[in-house]
């Protein structure tokens, strides 16, 4: 843990304690009882219906047990959070996403949850993002994702390009892009600044790496994810692509569901609320897995950065015993199966990814997301370790930097060696 969030939680974790004097819900028994009222914070608005049906699943089994689920911006989620950490007021259940997994579990904040977790039942991804440093779960495996290619069929028509397929390299997106700019003047794909949607995935098909295997180093300067990001910044110089300055005025959706762009890459997680917000472009868009890079420096050019997200509950509380009861309930097949059935997240629990991709075809949205589900062969691990949360802002920041010319990309890459470096050692 760096040494800020060893300050601002020495005092929580002095007196662990104290969280049952405050925590959020209340219960009328302790020590295993089966009633008493929980709060259960989230981040995503979206999410909030298939939460609440998965308590009222757990409510209809425990009568005397209440549950409100409570959600966030993602921003005002964290500030809610951290600011409930120090002072000892933790929500009774809630989310950590393993960019916070390490700072939170390594500060002795969060529940082993070890015990009521089989890591045989879930993706392998998901079990290692709901882990602190010590290597003990801090959470209850809660979904997994992948990312998407979304394609403009109209826009793909007009340019008589042929839609993508699995075996898409990147040559096949810059072709394809050209083709549709010269046919429609729209852009083609639009490769805007992000990691795990963005160039990380570069990085990965190319044979590179953005962190060793135990996260100890930084590996930017490698040839292989030197060479990937620089392909990927290099996009931008295509008439076909618009530039980040564009995009801070007008995000890759909007750009992409107005017509302006034929494709971009977005998460799983964006589907059901894209299909809902844009219900006149049904069956116009569609998804195809990440094109390949086509001579990788080694590999076979196939991967995809894949995150999740864990259920956590405080080390301590009034309604600790409750809460852990309910956290194995999420973490269940029964459980998970609701949150499939949602619509919103691809359940961490293995065999049950089909209840995600149904939900497409019972609502009517004509899209292929079943064929994303191959991607789970040669997912990488989402970037993360236990400064993440120190260089992760720096490294974004010099990536804008050398878009906006301010950083040449060879620069720029160093730059973020020596940044990743830095906290790493500081840690």
């Amino acid at each position: 843990m760096n040494n800020l969030w060893k300050k601002v939680f020495a005092a929580g974790v002095a007196g662990t304690m104290a969280f049952g004097l405050a925590a959020c819900g209340s219960s009328e028994n302790e020590g295993g009882s089966e009633s008493g009222n929980l709060v259960f914070m989230i981040w995503d608005p979206g999410q909030k219906a298939g939460m609440e049906a998965m308590a009222e699943a757990y409510m209809e089994e425990h009568p005397g047990v209440k549950i409100e689920v409570q959600a966030s911006g993602w921003d005002e989620y964290w500030t809610k959070l951290e600011a409930a950490a120090k002072s000892n007021s933790m929500p009774d259940i809630f989310w950590m996403h393993s960019n916070q997994m390490f700072t939170y579990a390594d500060a002795g904040i969060l529940a082993d949850c070890t015990d009521i977790v089989d890591e045989s039942n879930y993706s392998a991804i998901a079990v290692e993002n709901a882990k602190g440093s010590d290597g003990k779960l801090y959470g209850v495996p809660k979904d997994k994702d992948t990312v998407a290619l979304l394609y403009n069929k109209e826009l793909f028509d007009q340019a008589a390009v042929e839609y993508p397929t699995a075996e898409w390299t990147w040559d096949d997106i810059e072709s394809a892009s050209q083709k549709i700019y010269e046919a429609t003047g729209k852009y083609g794909y639009m490769a805007y600044a992000h990691d795990q949607i963005g160039y990380w995935n570069f990085v990965y098909q190319n044979g590179g790496s953005i962190l060793n295997d135990d996260g100890s180093e930084a590996m930017y300067t490698e040839p292989a994810t030197a060479d990937a990001i620089k392909y990927y910044v290099e996009l931008q110089k295509n008439d076909w692509c618009p530039t980040q300055e564009q995009f801070a005025n007008t995000g890759a959706a909007e750009m992409f569901f107005s017509g302006q762009g034929a494709m971009y890459y977005a998460g799983n997680w964006d589907l059901a609320n894209l299909c809902a917000t844009y219900p006149d472009m049904n069956g116009k868009w569609d998804v195809a897995v990440l094109p390949k890079c086509p001579n990788p420096a080694e590999g076979d050019g196939r991967a995809v950065i894949s995150n999740s997200v864990s259920y956590a509950t405080a080390a301590e509380g009034k309604n600790h015993d409750l809460a852990m009861d309910f956290l194995e309930f999420l973490g269940s097949e029964e459980g998970q199966k609701i949150q499939g059935e949602s619509g919103v997240a691809i359940p961490a629990y293995n065999g049950l990814e089909d209840t995600w991709v149904q939900t497409f075809a019972d609502k009517g949205y004509e899209l292929n997301v079943g064929s994303l589900m191959e991607q789970f062969d040669y997912s990488v691990k989402y970037v993360n370790n236990a400064s993440r949360r120190v260089w992760e802002p720096e490294v974004e920041q010099t990536m804008l930097d050398i878009y906006a010319g301010n950083l040449s990309v060879d620069e720029g890459i160093q730059t973020m060696q020596d940044e990743v470096t830095q906290a790493i050692a500081e840690q």
